[in-house]
């Protein structure tokens, strides 16, 4: 199966390895090609894993997001920019904008995402988005 984040990889070689284990996680960057990829597979569990502790939806916004994700046709993944996030950095910075189908219409949400360490691996801590 392509990965749902670089359709030129497989699944098993890319987004899978984080997954399994956010451990393996080592920048910012796979951390959210791999958040991508959960929303495109419906893994709510590790989106919420995969987030920082501080920011993490509660159980309603946890709901909203699972059926949202489900009900739109997620498209591709255009990495625009990083900043920090290597393995040695402790935050970073990823632009990117996600492009889906919800309706019949084409969308794009653009956002500036910003990630830190927690717990001695990677997690999205918050983003600025809008809808393109």
């Amino acid at each position: 199966m392509p990965c749902p984040c670089n359709p030129q990889v497989n699944y098993s070689d890319c987004c899978k390895k984080a997954h399994t284990d956010i451990r393996s996680v080592a920048t910012a960057e796979v951390l959210m090609r791999s958040r991508y990829s959960a929303f495109v597979l419906g893994d709510i569990d590790y989106l919420q894993k995969s987030h920082h502790s501080t920011t993490r939806p509660n159980k309603i916004e946890k709901r909203r997001i699972k059926a949202w994700a489900k009900a739109v046709d997620w498209l591709k993944l255009e990495v625009l920019y990083t900043s920090g996030g290597s393995e040695t950095d402790s935050t970073g910075t990823v632009e990117f904008k996600a492009y889906y189908m919800e309706n019949g219409q084409m969308g794009v949400i653009y956002e500036k995402s910003n990630f830190s360490k927690e717990n001695g691996h990677w997690v999205y801590v918050d983003g600025v988005h809008r809808n393109l």
